[in-house]
């Protein structure tokens, strides 16, 4: 019998919304077909698709070297659709979900501008103002929030992936956003093999900054008993802080950035950061110092 040709990325949005749920259940991995059956999926699309006129594409991403996001809204910008697409257009996940916007936040960013606190080209794997690009989006103290690696051809890492060292991201210099002040260190947790997690102390090994405007920022997941400063200490833009490690609640090497309004950071909230130079990047894009100087 002859392959049915796959639906490509261009066509996904029509095919969903025309109820061709079987062409596109057949190209999903045998992964997601164990999770989701036809008739889940089937009956999903069908609720979803109650009320749609059309689904336009938002925005493309390339997370790595074998998959690509897309996310598809409707007409009112109510509902969301993303689905993840290999390079032969293997369909590896579908999201549904109502699509969350905090408008007002949104267009409040700090008064002081930053730059990323890094020395090289890193990528940035999570950041933006939704939560298909954004996993720290819907939570108000961590909204604006940055999640950063090493990437490297596709990959974050090199040969075998279970070796911590291996990726690109883990002992990397992890430097101040902006001058300011040192109040709070947390150190001496260890690095989690990889696939494991500490979730009783998410932030893991951190650094915590005071910078003028009443204005904090953390550099989170940081590499046991690598911090060079200590509380109390002024500091200034791209001053070396620590090196980045896989401490917390992280599953490999990698920084998390915010600023926020309390050095309290789960009572505080997130601020939109203003970055030097303009810059407003999100995930996919790839960040190097180079940019701000």
């Amino acid at each position: 019998m002859k392959e049915n040709r796959r639906v490509t990325p261009e066509e996904f949005a029509h095919k969903f919304l025309d109820g061709d749920f079987l062409s596109i259940y057949s190209q999903t991995t045998e992964e997601f077909k164990q999770e989701v059956s036809f008739e889940q999926l089937k009956e999903l699309g069908e609720s979803f698709n109650s009320g749609v006129d059309c689904f336009s594409l938002e925005m493309k991403t390339n997370l790595n070297r074998d998959l690509t996001q897309y996310l598809w809204l409707d007409s009112s910008r109510d509902k969301a659709m993303v689905v993840f697409f290999a390079p032969d257009n293997v369909i590896h996940g579908i999201r549904l979900a109502p699509f969350i916007s905090y408008p007002e936040s949104d267009r409040q960013f700090s008064r002081n501008a930053y730059i990323m606190p890094i020395k090289e080209e890193w990528f940035v794997f999570w950041g933006g103002t939704n939560q298909f690009i954004n996993y720290h989006y819907p939570y108000e103290n961590q909204r604006y929030a940055y999640d950063l690696v090493i990437m490297k051809d596709g990959l974050s890492y090199h040969d075998s992936r279970n070796n911590l060292s291996n990726y690109y991201a883990f002992n990397k210099e992890i430097t101040a956003p902006a001058d300011g002040k040192i109040v709070k260190i947390v150190d001496g947790m260890k690095d989690n093999a990889i696939g494991d997690l500490n979730s009783e102390y998410p932030e893991g090994n951190c650094v915590i900054m005071e910078h003028r405007n009443n204005e904090f920022s953390m550099l989170a997941h940081l590499k046991q008993d690598s911090i060079v400063v200590k509380e109390g200490d002024s500091i200034t833009k791209g001053q070396l802080i620590a090196l980045c490690g896989n401490s917390g609640n992280s599953t490999e090497p990698h920084l998390h950035f915010q600023v926020m309004n309390s050095s309290n950071y789960r009572e505080g909230s997130s601020i939109r950061i203003r970055f030097e130079k303009g810059l407003d990047p999100i995930q996919g894009d790839f960040i190097s110092p180079a940019v701000f100087s």
